[in-house]
């Protein structure tokens, strides 16, 4: 059964988010945007780890636009396993290791990007529907069918024909073309013999994901 109550998040629980823009705009603008959003991420989820170590020049950017000393989370509360940063929305699946709920992770890199959004383009209102959807992951061939619906979302929208060729989600980490810090990989990939059997499943499922056929337990962005 869907749990669709974003208050209702537990310790240890896994579960997949989704967000879209308000009245399905675009959120996502240039790729300034796209890293300063993925920097508020990473600075909640490892707010120890040095500024400016997620994709270079998003510490700048953060400084540029919000001039003051932010309190971050506890370090260790949440753990990312894969996202996409999609034009007009985002997915996220990450698990929730303490009794602070995910609600206070995207509250708080949500709301921090909607004000750097409405100042740099000058505009005012949600930019974000106000509530996010969430679905609890009940077990191990959820998550990995999720992370590759999540990892498909760019290949189904026809924004590229071949995942290799989009950066904004971790897919590029997954099959270790690229060493980003933010995700967990391992607990999914050890479900496969290697990162190429991981690739394969990706591209293989890519159809059944666009057709939506036996997979409307994964959807959100209904």
């Amino acid at each position: 059964m869907k749990n669709r109550d974003y208050k209702n998040f537990v310790q240890d629980g896994y579960y997949h988010l989704f967000n879209r823009g308000n009245g399905k705009q675009e959120v996502f603008l240039d790729n300034e945007d796209r890293k300063f959003f993925l920097f508020r991420l990473k600075e909640n989820l490892f707010p120890k780890s040095p500024e400016g170590s997620l994709l270079g020049g998003a510490s700048i950017i953060a400084q540029a636009h919000t001039p003051y000393i932010r309190k971050l989370l506890p370090p260790g509360c949440f753990t990312l396993l894969c996202y996409c940063l999609m034009p007009n929305h985002v997915h996220f699946l990450i698990r929730q290791n303490t009794e602070l709920p995910i609600s206070k992770l995207i509250g708080k890199v949500f709301t921090s990007y909607s004000k750097y959004f409405n100042t740099k383009y000058e505009r005012v209102g949600h930019v974000f529907q106000d509530r996010i959807k969430a679905v609890r992951v009940e077990n191990d061939s959820q998550l990995m069918w999720l992370s590759s619906y999540i990892h498909n979302n760019p290949k189904v929208a026809e924004l590229v024909f071949d995942l290799k060729d989009f950066q904004w989600s971790s897919y590029l980490d997954y099959i270790g073309i690229r060493n980003g810090t933010l995700c967990d990989k391992d607990f999914i990939l050890k479900m496969f013999p290697s990162s190429q059997a991981y690739s394969e499943f990706v591209n293989s499922s890519a159809e059944m994901i666009k057709v939506r056929k036996g997979i409307e337990y994964l959807l959100l962005d209904e």
